[in-house]
């Protein structure tokens, strides 16, 4: 296994041993279809769906079952991986640290009511589980989600990344305050001896009470910042003896940045802007050229727009991944399950009401109003695509009211206190009002989603498929998939999917994908609720 914990200041060398992923699986499939090589498994899919079309004249729609024959290729060796954290000094990058560390090395601490043993909790990959099949008793089986097929395990990732302040993630740690004491005190001493790379500030892009944080930043033009990050990667890289890399941001909200024709439209354009030093271009999106530039996945983990038409791209013209926008922790979570339940249920909601505060550096952060704005728009789309499912709630035009407060309050710190208020039409005019009041550990809810991301980017990079036709004269070349990483919708707010796809928030929709692709990968069908084992005589 790979230390975590092995990173200098100035360079990112590793004194870790080598050591890889053997891949194995919980189980192996029984059918025709895999084939499990040297190296990977290999299945034929076929894919199951519907091709509505409606007639011009009468309107009559017409619904056509199809099926689409795919073939997928899973490398099955996960190798050395390492997790670049952009804003490594912040609540979440060194919680996230701190707690990988803990599990790895077993680390207890006492609290209150006992001692507490690390663990995964608040991880789809780790701490959830998804039905396998039925055994000969038609009893329900399970398997850890991160067992479908082989994925990275987080204890086994080298931990880098770039910070505008200087502290060690040990003293990052302690200025958080997320963790219990007792914790901090057992692995201070290893957090310490870690420090963050330069990173990029632009005052213009984060509220300017974080002038203060910034020691720790790159100097030069915007395209002499861009090769030094750059080199950054590749050093990380090289001195930890990685397979790959992926670069998550994990940093302030920025403002959004103006969508300008010739500017940051383009791939080529953005690569001039960058040359030019043109103001729209953002800290995050020169991260994430960077990372793509030089073969890295990027996931942006906060809610501004960085993955701008220009950013996707050079992702599509490089092959290269990225994912976004924010992490989906807490109440845009709940929001996202209660309202589709709401619409499913046939009941209208008029008004979604969100007030939260916290007292956390991000909340600092948002007390402005550009980077408010970054936030506001992320929660805010998340009911659009079940208002948009149902034309006989909604006619065309019609949408909740949707409001959304933040409010900064230093004393609550990473516990953040949110207030939910969703008013609905019910039958005949009657209304329903539901509240919520929920109280979390901002931090403690989000870093396990980094986890998830980290493993399911990780996983994306050893998938291909093709897909095959009858008519084709030879096989086809397997390719990756889109370079926008929509599979990762369940733990973003606001997904970015391929231009021209929908988006999708119904989180059970999203984790149902989730779960249903990597089924294909290795030749199960998706899993169903139509128990016909069970609801068919016998």
């Amino acid at each position: 296994m790979s230390p975590v914990n092995n990173i200098t200041a100035s360079n990112g060398a590793s004194s870790a041993n080598t050591a890889t992923a053997s891949g194995a699986t919980a189980f192996q499939v029984d059918s025709p279809y895999v084939h499990y090589a040297e190296g990977s498994i290999e299945s034929d899919y076929l894919y199951d769906t519907t091709i509505v079309s409606r007639d011009i004249d009468s309107g009559k729609l017409t619904a056509k079952p199809t099926k689409v024959h795919y073939q997928f290729k899973t490398r099955t060796k996960v190798g050395r991986v390492g997790l670049m954290l952009i804003g490594w000094g912040g609540n979440n990058g060194s919680t996230i640290t701190a707690s990988i560390i803990a599990n790895k090395k077993s680390i207890s601490w006492e609290t209150r009511k006992g001692t507490q043993e690390p663990n995964y909790y608040g991880s789809v990959m780790l701490a959830s589980t998804t039905k396998l099949g039925v055994d000969e008793n038609l009893r329900d089986v399970y398997v850890p989600f991160n067992e479908i097929v082989p994925m990275v395990h987080p204890n086994d990732i080298v931990i880098g990344g770039w910070d505008i302040n200087s502290l060690s993630i040990g003293d990052a740690m302690r200025r958080a305050e997320v963790l219990p004491v007792d914790l901090q005190r057992k692995v201070y001493d290893e957090l310490n001896q870690l420090k963050p790379l330069p990173s990029v500030y632009y005052p213009d892009f984060i509220a300017a009470n974080q002038e203060e944080r910034a020691n720790n930043t790159i100097g030069g033009t915007k395209q002499e910042q861009l090769e030094h990050l750059r080199k950054d990667i590749r050093e990380f890289k090289q001195a930890n003896d990685l397979d790959r890399v992926i670069v998550m941001w994990t940093a302030n909200t920025e403002r959004y940045a103006d969508i300008l024709a010739g500017v940051n439209d383009t791939a080529d354009n953005l690569l001039q802007a960058i040359a030019t030093g043109h103001e729209e271009v953002s800290p995050s999106t020169l991260f994430a050229v960077a990372s793509i530039l030089e073969g890295a996945p990027f996931v942006n983990g906060s809610p501004q727009n960085t993955l701008v038409p220009g950013v996707i791209d050079l992702a599509e013209r490089e092959r290269s991944f990225v994912g976004g926008d924010d992490f989906k922790s807490g109440q845009t979570k709940i929001k996202s399950v209660l309202a589709e339940f709401l619409v499913n249920a046939g009941i209208k909601p008029l008004a979604i009401t969100s007030y939260n505060h916290l007292g956390n550096n991000d909340g600092r952060n948002l007390s402005a109003p550009a980077q408010f704005r970054s936030k506001e728009i992320s929660k805010s789309s998340v009911v659009d695509d079940m208002v948009s499912a149902n034309n006989i709630l909604y006619k065309k035009g019609e949408h909740p009211d949707h409001t959304i407060v933040i409010k900064y309050v230093p004393s609550v710190g990473d516990s953040k206190r949110a207030l939910d208020e969703y008013v609905s039409e019910i039958f005949m005019g009657g209304l329903n009002t539901i509240s919520l009041y929920n109280t979390c550990e901002d931090s403690l809810l989000a870093s396990p989603l980094i986890i998830d991301l980290f493993m399911m980017t990780e996983l994306m990079t050893r998938v291909t498929y093709r897909v095959k036709s009858d008519a084709d004269a030879q096989e086809p070349e397997w390719q990756p998939f889109h370079s926008v990483l929509s599979i990762l919708s369940y733990m973003l707010k606001a997904p970015v999917v391929p231009p021209g796809t929908p988006v999708v928030n119904a989180l059970a929709k999203q984790r149902m994908a989730m779960e249903n692709i990597m089924r294909a990968f290795v030749g199960l069908p998706p899993n169903n609720e139509m128990l016909l084992e069970h609801r068919a005589f016998h």
